[in-house]
């Protein structure tokens, strides 16, 4: 039996020559309509074959291609980068904190899953006829420089956070800088070991995840091979849909309008962002505290205490500074005192609730003869208290009356014993301590005990200068963070403004100005650090593509999404703070990857620049879009679930909206930017280097 018979249950038929002597026409034309039957269905079975033979390969292909093992792996040296920085620290006595351990490992995860991803398709862009060792050679050729890039982007960023005043945000600055480091070092490093692996593993056809288990080959392999890896469905789309589109002059014109408008609306929307960090945002939240302050906030009516604080108060009869500090008569109408009582007329602009008590009114009142009650003396000048407290009542009475034992007391002074009734330097020295110690009485209400023990700082006052003493008011109600801020703001510009006037030191104190001092410069602060933070990444993008041309672009995109994170914190409604000053500082780092690595294949492709442009979009636009942003909206989401808010807010919030942001600059704005005005390709401009020196070597 032939084959044939075999497979299709005929024999197939000859074909006899065409002699028409020998054979007539009718069993010709049957022969040949039975051959084309025969060979139809052969065609129909080998392709059913090849369909099968391919089903079989693309299993057994996927098997080898899948890399779990190796994506493990990376997470595992991001890991180990954490560890080892928190490690570092903890070796020096640098201690972590709550915010280290949450956010750092899905941080460090997020920026670190991305040059590995980059490096990955790195390597399989390369052809499989190359040895291992070139394959690996040229990816590292192809992504390295992008990668050291934003990595040492990253590390500066951190770095510079690490100069904020808040102590917590120092910290988590410090740790986050050097986890960073070290995940780029052990991506160039044992990272790319273990793609080494993962690739022998391949192809040596053992299966991921169990690399004992070895797959028999197959000779056979449809399409060419595997030596011709197919792009994927994200590639593809990049190199036939989105880059395409946004090589029309129509669409570039629209998005560079879209991209300017949004980065003017957004310095715009700058303005209204508060400085400040609400309390309730830092507990978790079914804490009980957050009713605590809902219920303050709501029904609170009382604002914190101000002190006004004046130093070197010089009491003596020569000296005009107690006119320039009392409010009662014969004291100056620009007084500290009467400047308060204005002030206070105005609660919306001054936060000051109400005139403050002065202990040196209440003193010279005090010691006037016409408050007989108040300041008394023996025949012998001691100090005599009122009638109604000991020593003056009868010991065998239960109660103080006017009938004590201290009837021969008398009045401090007479007029004549004045100056325009001020006291003399000594005897402001000798009664200060009495008024101090004066215990308000049925007589006198004006002692000095208790309301203002505290109030006068008496050490080395008997020089005739008192060198600290305060005067008491309050704050209007302050609810909202802008409040206390704006009322900090408030006192001290009136401080400074009457200390101006009179000549003498004044400063306010409140008991929540120490909490809120950092948000008084904290734009100064925030301004600075982000300049010196884009400095650093424009040099060190100088130092490694050595092109202005590039560096200034990367400069200018990474300002606009800087810009537009902003915007996203005014509508938001996220405060300034140490915390988001760190984020935004960050935020550049991070932004760096969505741009470093479109620019630099920009750089290395030829051209003209529409070309470049859609040359970078097609071999680095899927890498940028899966391995960064992908990533990084995973290493993201995660943080939504924390029990506090301020990691939602400051964290989720603000990172999402930057990945957002990124994603859109690094693969919609600055594509067409690179088109319109790129740098040159720096492949062009080798060879015309090499043909100048051959032209000149030939000289």
């Amino acid at each position: 039996m032939t084959p044939f018979k075999a497979l299709y249950g005929r024999e197939l038929p000859p074909i006899l020559p065409y002699e028409y002597g020998s054979a007539n026409v009718t069993e010709v034309e049957t022969r040949l309509v039975a051959r084309d039957e025969i060979l139809r269905l052969l065609k129909s079975n080998l392709a059913k074959a090849q369909q099968r033979m391919k089903v079989h390969y693309d299993t057994h292909h996927c098997q080898l291609e899948f890399q779990v093992l190796l994506g493990l792996s990376g997470v595992m040296v991001v890991m180990l980068s954490v560890l080892g920085s928190v490690g570092f620290f903890s070796a020096i006595g640098v201690k972590s904190t709550l915010i280290i351990m949450e956010v750092i490992p899905f941080l460090v995860l997020a920026v670190g899953v991305d040059n590995m991803c980059i490096l990955v398709h790195a390597v399989k862009r390369q052809p499989l006829e190359l040895p291992l060792e070139g394959r690996i050679s040229n990816a590292l050729v192809e992504v390295g420089p992008s990668i050291t890039l934003a990595s040492l982007s990253e590390v500066l960023a951190f770095a510079v956070g690490s100069f904020i005043p808040m102590p917590a945000c120092r910290v988590f600055s410090m740790f986050a800088a050097l986890a960073v480091l070290l995940d780029f070092l052990l991506q160039v490093t044992a990272f790319v070991a273990l793609i080494v692996f993962d690739s022998l593993r391949a192809e040596d056809h053992r299966v991921d995840c169990f690399p004992c288990i070895k797959i028999p080959s197959s000779s056979s392999e449809p399409d060419g091979g595997i030596g011709q890896r197919k792009p994927g469905l994200l590639a593809r789309y990049m190199k036939e849909v989105h880059a395409p589109v946004l090589s029309l002059w129509g669409v570039k014109i629209v998005v560079v309008a879209i991209f300017i408008a949004l980065a003017l609306a957004s310095i715009a929307l700058c303005s209204r962002i508060q400085p400040g960090l609400e309390q309730k945002i830092v507990l978790p939240r079914d804490s009980y505290l957050q009713g605590y302050f809902n219920n303050v906030s709501e029904h609170l009516r009382v604002g914190p205490p101000l002190y006004f604080v004046v130093k070197n108060y010089n009491y003596s009869s020569e000296s005009r500074h107690t006119n320039q500090l009392c409010s009662i008569s014969q004291c100056d109408s620009n007084s500290l005192l009467n400047e308060i009582a204005r002030a206070s007329l105005v609660p919306e602009s001054s936060y000051i609730a109400k005139p403050a008590a002065s202990w040196l009114d209440d003193f010279l009142v005090w010691i006037s003869p016409e408050a007989f009650g108040c300041c008394r003396k023996f025949t012998n000048g001691s100090y005599c208290p009122p009638a109604d407290q000991p020593p003056c009542c009868s010991p065998d009475e239960s109660s103080c009356g006017v009938g004590g034992v201290c009837k021969d007391c008398t009045t401090c002074f007479r007029h004549s014993d004045l100056h325009n009734d001020r006291p003399s330097t000594a005897q402001f020295r000798e009664k200060l301590p009495w008024f101090l110690d004066a215990l308000p009485s049925a007589d006198c209400a004006k002692g000095g005990h208790g309301a203002y023990t505290s109030s006068v700082d008496l050490n080395g006052y008997n020089s005739g200068i008192i060198q600290a003493s305060e005067f008491r008011t309050y704050h209007t109600p302050l609810n909202k963070q802008s409040d206390y801020v704006n009322s900090m703001r408030a006192a001290r510009e009136f401080s400074s403004r009457v200390s101006d006037s009179l000549g003498i030191e004044i400063f306010p104190y409140s008991v929540f100005y120490m909490f809120f001092e950092q948000y008084l410069d904290i734009w100064r602060t925030a301004l600075i650090n982000l300049a010196i933070a884009l400095g650093a990444v424009f040099i060190v993008c100088l130092v490694i593509t050595c092109s202005f041309w590039s560096s200034t672009i990367i400069l200018i995109v990474l300002s606009m999404i800087v810009v537009d994170l902003m915007g996203v914190m005014a509508i938001l409604d996220i405060q300034l703070n140490a915390v988001s000053v760190v984020n935004l500082v960050m935020s550049i780092g991070i932004a760096v990857e969505f741009c470093v690595h479109i620019t630099h294949a920009f750089s290395v492709s030829g051209g003209d620049r529409g070309q470049r442009a859609k040359e970078a979009l097609s071999t680095m636009g899927a890498s940028v879009f899966s391995g960064i942003t992908l990533t990084k909206l995973v290493g993201v989401i995660v943080l939504f679930f924390a029990r506090s808010e301020v990691f939602v807010v400051y964290y989720f919030q603000m990172y999402l909206a930057l990945v957002l942001i990124g994603f859109l600059h690094g693969l919609v704005f600055l594509p067409v930017v690179l088109s319109i005005c790129g740098p040159p390709s720096r492949c062009l401009l080798i060879e015309k280097k090499q043909e100048e020196q051959s032209s000149s070597s030939q000289l």
